[in-house]
């Protein structure tokens, strides 16, 4: 894979940052962090070199002056609502992110439930979490937040909030999902501390969008398309520019708060340390890009997948008609179509020329692979073959499993599992090369090639299994498929 991001740099200005911003302070910093800590795979394709944990690993070089507090809905608990891409209720993801911090020596403090009402089940869950030894704290609904500033900055509202106990520098306020109230969180504890005489700073930690790159830049229109469910608009932070006559990108929800945080920071302190919403930020990731036209190109290919997954969504029964046409709005934006992917059209006209569904990967080098679909294998298992055996310098007409051994296990998938497809799937390919392996050198060999398809991206004229999205996922591809059922 081409690299265009300096990680190692990025761990050693990140960390030096946020240790200068925890010294504007009394040496105690609330950062509310955005996005995927654990598993950043936006920022992995966007910015190609930038590690999907490369956030946990530029924290590790601070661990011993971090605690974190994990924050979570009362009503998101009640609602028993779920992480889509895990599968899992946000209640559960609390604990799930707590092992996670814990198993790599990070301090968990304790866990906030915000917006509690009573909820009986968020009293269970606080059973729960007191049955395990894990301390809790209650934030309370406050009338008119985030606007009735006088309110909120009282004893009647951020004052009737649990004070959160915590005994480290730079505290970690992280949460399931958007809209847990990690802001409020925040900025309830700033309150409370400045009342025990500790003047505590606020900080946010958010990759995206990148502020001092330009508002058009495809890493920054790849933001959008990337929220473009949640309609996200990324602008110039007028506040920045009044203040410093400077360009900044920030997006539209922290920009129509900022007038409300600054009264907050007044309402609490007198004065806000921040002259705009940017200013708040710690992200020094646009420093750290050291070869643009890579992330140029790897964010064009990531607004394009955007658009097909969002299709794909659609094709499924998603009442997602805005995420498309805004992603087809963005498409202007970057002077893109999908054909910029040359994957895209390869596939197209290997489907065009077979009259069967179609397949394409382009390698490292930039050569392109195709593969069609056939009685014996769906187009994404034929086409791991071919690029294997392309990799491998195995000739392209020699079968490295025979049929004898296909045949069987269609039998089994249609006879005995009541299946429909008796084509192959990619999962099932490779494990039929690995059991050969043992005894034919070719298929090891073949094999061996499956790390040279990081980073690679892939196309396909039909949309695939859930099986074989996730082996081209654990392959580190960047798979698109139009949106077409299998028939």
């Amino acid at each position: 894979m081409k690299i265009g991001f300096d990680n190692d740099k990025y761990l050693k200005i990140q960390s030096e940052h946020i240790k200068e911003r925890i010294a504007q302070f009394d040496g105690k910093l609330y950062m509310e962090l955005g996005g995927k800590l654990f598993d950043d795979h936006h920022a992995s394709r966007v910015l190609p070199g930038f590690k999907p944990d490369s956030k946990l690993r530029m924290l590790g070089q601070l661990r011993d002056s971090i605690e974190i507090v994990i924050v979570v809905s009362a009503e998101d608990i009640e609602k028993n609502k779920v992480r889509a891409d895990l599968g899992i209720t946000y209640d559960e993801d609390v604990l799930r992110l707590r092992d996670e911090f814990m198993g790599r020596n990070f301090m968990v403090g304790s866990v906030v439930i915000t917006h509690y009402n009573g909820q009986h089940a968020a009293d269970q869950f606080r059973h729960r979490l007191e049955r395990e030894g894990i301390k809790s704290y209650i934030h309370y609904p406050i009338d008119g937040y985030p606007h009735n500033v006088e309110l909120i900055a009282s004893d009647e509202g951020f004052g009737k909030n649990d004070y959160v106990e915590t005994s480290r520098p730079l505290v970690i306020v992280t949460a399931p999902g958007p809209g847990s109230g990690k802001m409020a969180t925040c900025l309830s504890q700033l309150y409370n501390e400045n009342k025990r005489g500790i003047r505590a700073g606020y900080a946010k930690f958010e990759t995206f969008p990148v502020w001092n790159l330009p508002l058009k830049h495809p890493v920054n229109i790849a933001y959008e398309a990337a929220t473009a469910d949640l309609n996200d608009v990324n602008m110039i932070d007028p506040f920045h520019l009044e203040a410093y006559n400077k360009t900044a990108v920030n997006y539209n929800r922290d920009i129509e708060i900022f007038p409300v945080l600054n009264a907050l920071f007044e309402g609490i302190y007198g004065e806000n340390p921040y002259k705009s919403p940017t200013d708040m930020g710690v992200n020094m990731i646009g420093f750290c890009i050291s070869d643009d036209e890579i992330c140029c190109k790897a964010s064009k290919d990531e607004i394009i997948r955007r658009f097909y997954d969002a299709t794909n969504k659609m094709a499924d029964g998603a009442d997602n008609e805005s995420e498309v046409n805004k992603i087809r709005m963005l498409f202007n934006q970057a002077k893109i179509t999908t054909a910029f992917r040359p994957v895209t059209t390869a596939a197209y006209e290997k489907k065009i020329e077979t009259g069967l569904q179609a397949a394409a990967i382009e390698l490292e080098d930039g050569t392109i692979i195709t593969a069609k679909s056939s009685p014996l294998l769906g187009c994404s298992a034929a086409l791991l073959i071919n690029a294997m055996k392309y990799l491998a310098e195995i000739n392209h007409e020699e079968k490295l499993i025979p049929q004898s051994l296909i045949e069987p296990v269609q039998k089994t998938k249609i006879e005995y599992l009541g299946g429909k497809n008796p084509r192959l799937h990619t999962d099932e390919v490779l494990v039929a090369l690995s059991v050969l392996s043992n005894d034919d050198e070719k298929c090891r060999k073949a094999l061996e090639q499956l790390p040279k398809l990081r980073g690679c991206q892939v196309h396909t004229t039909v949309m695939l299994s859930e099986v074989d999205r996730k082996i081209f996922k654990k392959l580190g591809c960047g798979l698109t498929c139009d949106p077409v059922k299998k028939k």
